[in-house]
């Protein structure tokens, strides 16, 4: 999910302010503001490219007139070495963009690559690798497009998407039957109702309650077999997220117990940025 131009610009300028301030004072000093350049970025590790058009859309904030070039197509993985993009314009746009924008690509690359070797693990599997909304505040909706390119599916993007009921809410509310119950007197119609559960008896009264997603949380492999075999029984139309404990090692074990979707914030809390660089052409 590609942010809108109306979010991402606004976004874009107030991280250009924060570097900026009151202006580049090593590029003005150099006198290059009117002067034309030419940049390429580089990878210096291997890795799955994600956030070039969002990088793009930095320097031309910067300067309308700047030509940022993909030498690479976003999503796939590539080597060391490879020039990832070309970069044409105003020198003092180029230089003044560039912190921002590789720090952007960087960090989204570096999530997709880490999403990638989860959504690997179960390529072969029906069951699809889902982020959360463990995420950082204000940059959700560009992780979330990072986890998108690395091959997952988004969940829901705020608290506002659908409905999920947790062991908080269940604790509050005074029971699972209780929160379904009125939570769908005060909800649209058309929002989905999902609910978090740690047991077989609360997969039970999910399903009685027509939930219509149920997560399975923090269950052992064996438990998550069985619920998933007692909601496949009961309903064929509910649909059956795993969450908790999920790791490299574990995810197809997970993904074998026939969940149709597994979800983990390891792709976004636990990556690291993948090494880009610009360099500058003579």
């Amino acid at each position: 999910m590609f942010p809108s131009s109306v979010v991402l610009d606004s976004m874009i300028k107030d991280w250009l302010l924060e570097d900026m301030g009151r202006g580049d004072k090593t590029t003005q000093g150099l006198l290059l503001l009117d002067s034309e350049g030419k940049a390429q970025w580089l990878m210096k590790e291997d890795g799955v490219i994600a956030g070039l058009p969002i990088a793009a859309r930095v320097f031309r904030l910067l300067d309308e007139q700047v030509a940022f070039t993909p030498m690479v197509e976003e999503g796939n993985f590539y080597k060391s070495g490879t020039k990832i993009a070309t970069i044409e314009g105003k020198k003092s746009a180029l230089l003044t963009g560039e912190r921002v924008a590789l720090n952007l690509a960087m960090s989204l690359s570096g999530i997709a690559t880490e999403t990638r070797k989860y959504v690997d693990q179960i390529a072969d599997l029906p069951t699809q690798f889902v982020d959360t909304r463990k995420t950082t505040p204000g940059l959700r909706i560009l992780e979330k497009y990072a986890t998108q390119v690395g091959g997952g599916v988004n969940h829901r993007l705020g608290l506002d998407d659908a409905v999920m009921i947790k062991d908080n809410h269940i604790q509050a509310a005074g029971g699972i039957g209780k929160a379904i119950s009125l939570i769908r007197e005060n909800i649209p119609y058309t929002l989905s109702i999902e609910v978090e559960t740690s047991n077989l008896e609360e997969v039970k009264e999910a399903l009685v309650n027509q939930a219509d997603i149920i997560m399975l949380d923090n269950m052992s492999l064996e438990m998550m077999s069985q619920a998933v075999g007692i909601i496949r029984e009961k309903d064929q139309r509910v649909k059956i997220e795993a969450s908790g404990n999920i790791t490299l090692e574990r995810i197809r074990a997970v993904a074998e117990t026939r969940v149709d979707y597994i979800s983990s914030s390891a792709p976004i809390t636990r990556s690291y940025w993948l090494d880009l660089s610009m360099r500058m052409v003579d």
